[in-house]
């Protein structure tokens, strides 16, 4: 059968009163979880990072069109955020934005979870079913996890400032070369590197923690928002090499999606988002 594109306009009208019923529901379930129990967590190896990647990509191949559709919002919006912060003298953090803008993406991939879970159970996808994720049960615990990585992201950003006040500031560069001359050639930038990155290193261990099978065990299963965040830190806690290792992964390919002004994105966030879901379902029984 050939895939088709249909009306968003019509879509959106048969299912607005249905999200909006699932939207109450799900706020007030925000804690709950229909058992008891907490969810089984398995042993990975590396051999499944290989194997989620590898699904991802076949599953990015699968629905490509409807990835790149999107996911191309996550590139716009970071070269505006990038031309925002050159037109308002926010040079210094410049890097921390695109390297906190990372810790998001576990949000910017809820729509891609919610493909491959539909493509997993045999279903007929396009790119209107990532906004399926607003019918979900779970949304309202969605979107608090969502909230808290932004506000963790804006942390970082805060934190990101001071550091530069402290050693390179607090005056704003007088230019882009400039401020590149002082963070390379000068003991206060080398610091300023060294610091912010152990710092960002442990922002993004805590946003890996927490979100890294959470969004979509919320999909998945109808549990509450403390049992999914713990279940996800069990990951971590039973598996922390594979998971650190995944985190490294995903780092290396956001940076390398990151070089072409963010484009390389487009493929980047697809074929991860894709990965994690199929990193999910190894991980939790």
């Amino acid at each position: 059968m050939d895939k088709t594109i249909g009306n968003p306009i019509s879509w959106a009208a048969r299912n607005l009163g249905a999200t909006s019923e699932h939207i109450a529901e799900s706020v007030s379930t925000v804690g709950s979880s229909e058992t008891h129990e907490m969810p089984v967590v398995q042993t990975l190896t590396i051999s499944d990072l290989r194997a989620c990647l590898l699904a991802g990509y076949h599953d990015f191949l699968e629905t490509r069109a409807d990835a790149i559709f999107i996911v191309l919002i996550y590139p716009i919006a970071g070269l505006l955020m990038f031309g925002i912060g050159l037109n308002m003298d926010m040079v210094p953090l410049l890097a921390p934005l695109i390297a906190g803008f990372a810790l998001i993406g576990p949000v910017a991939a809820v729509g891609l979870y919610e493909i491959s879970r539909k493509r997993e159970q045999g279903a007929e996808v396009h790119w209107l079913d990532a906004l399926g994720v607003f019918r979900s049960p779970s949304f309202g615990a969605i979107l608090a996890l969502g909230f808290y990585l932004v506000m963790l992201l804006l942390i970082w950003l805060m934190v990101a400032q001071s550091l530069y006040a402290q050693t390179l500031g607090p005056e704003p560069p007088a230019s882009f070369g400039s401020f590149a001359a002082e963070v390379f050639t000068t003991g206060a930038g080398w610091a300023m590197i060294v610091i912010g990155t152990t710092i960002g290193f442990l922002f993004a261990l805590m946003a890996l923690a927490i979100s890294v099978v959470s969004f979509p065990l919320l999909l998945d299963r109808k549990v509450g928002l403390p049992v999914a965040v713990v279940t996800s830190v069990r990951v971590l806690r039973h598996n922390p090499g594979v998971i650190l290792t995944w985190g490294f992964v995903v780092a290396a390919m956001l940076v390398v999606g990151a070089i072409p002004m963010l484009l390389g994105l487009i493929v980047v966030m697809p074929v991860l988002g894709h990965a994690t879901w199929h990193l999910y379902r190894r991980a939790v029984a």
